[in-house]
């Protein structure tokens, strides 16, 4: 197992007291834990239709796509979206390279394969945020939207997107604001129990987390990853407002307030732009079709740079764990 240490910067102890402590990037071999980490695990649903079409959800689409345009570069070489579902963001990736749509549930994937699977920058990916099946620093840019707040150990998962961008890397994360304003109102009016200025996460719904801003800088510093910029997004997330602007308007004028709204966010929503300034620099990828199998990284044994033995078909040099690939989604989750 190879190991680096990114930083020695301050990081959290529980209870909100720091110590010094090395951060270290595991870079070779696999969290042993992981496999005990609960994930939300959309495989066979119908999040497309059950959750964004035609539920009413436009201006927060709209307004999501806004704050990632300002916030990731237009164009690179190779982007990775993890937790890409169906690829409802798809289009934004449209100046790059390589295009990596990475994701839980196969099904989701196969749908987001309907859509762009006849483009050739486009790869799929079926892996587990906590063995992140990419090598080390293999991104340009990452991007991860509505995630964050079905992850049980975040400091596992980011631990994972530190590892693979490198040093000229932008991280686009997006995570559920705690200290929103409707739950502050609904605290003061004692309607909750829950506390939103409390800085410990909430977990409102089994796998589902609210987190306090700052604790989730907190957990971005401990890993080496530094926030350049903050994003408060979605302040309109009412129907009776929803119900009378029309979704692009809105959006616009939430546009407005991101900036202000990322200094002591009170949206739902925060987007964080960050870097990794003291990772190593940028691997010689090829971003080729036809050299995909040296993006992969085993799930098994975390060898990284793996090795195509057919058309549809990747083998660890390691431990020789094969893995396929099945309806234009290749499958890492999991030996094939």
């Amino acid at each position: 197992m190879h190991q680096q240490i990114v930083s020695r910067e301050t990081a959290p102890r529980p209870g909100g007291a720091y110590n010094e402590q090395e951060v270290v990037i595991v870079t070779g071999g696999v969290n042993p834990q992981a496999a005990n980490i609960p994930v939300m695990d959309y495989e066979g649903s119908q999040y497309r239709a059950d959750f964004w079409l035609g539920q009413g959800r436009a201006y927060e689409d709209a307004a999501e796509r806004l704050a990632l345009q300002q916030l990731m570069p237009a164009h690179g070489g190779r982007i990775a979206e993890i937790g890409a579902g169906f690829g409802r963001l798809a289009a934004l990736y449209d100046g790059y390279a390589q295009v990596v749509l990475v994701d839980y549930s196969r099904t989701l994937l196969q749908e987001a394969v309907r859509d762009w699977g006849d483009d050739p920058r486009f790869v799929f990916v079926a892996g587990n945020i906590y063995t992140l099946p990419l090598v080390t620093g293999a991104l340009d840019t990452l991007v991860m939207v509505r995630v964050m707040h079905h992850l049980a150990d975040v400091p596992a998962a980011l631990l994972q997107l530190r590892r693979v961008v490198h040093r000229h890397s932008v991280a686009v994360l997006e995570y559920a604001n705690k200290r929103n304003l409707k739950a502050l109102v609904r605290w003061g009016l004692r309607r909750q129990a829950w506390s939103p200025l409390d800085p410990a996460p909430v977990e409102f719904v089994k796998l589902n987390y609210d987190f306090h801003p700052d604790w989730m800088a907190a957990q971005l510093q401990a890993v080496g990853l530094e926030v350049n910029r903050r994003l408060g997004v979605s302040h309109f997330r009412l129907s009776a407002i929803k119900q009378r602007v029309a979704p692009a308007r809105l959006a616009q004028i939430d546009r407005w307030l991101f900036a202000a709204g990322g200094a002591y966010p009170l949206a739902p929503s925060v987007f964080v732009q960050a870097s990794a300034p003291g990772a190593l620099g940028r691997p010689a990828l090829s971003t080729d079709p036809a050299a995909v199998a040296s993006l992969f990284r085993c799930a098994q044994c975390g060898v990284e740079g793996l090795v195509q033995v057919a058309e549809d078909r990747v083998q660890c040099p390691g431990c020789a764990t094969h893995f396929r690939k099945q309806d234009g989604v290749w499958d890492l989750k999991e030996p094939g």
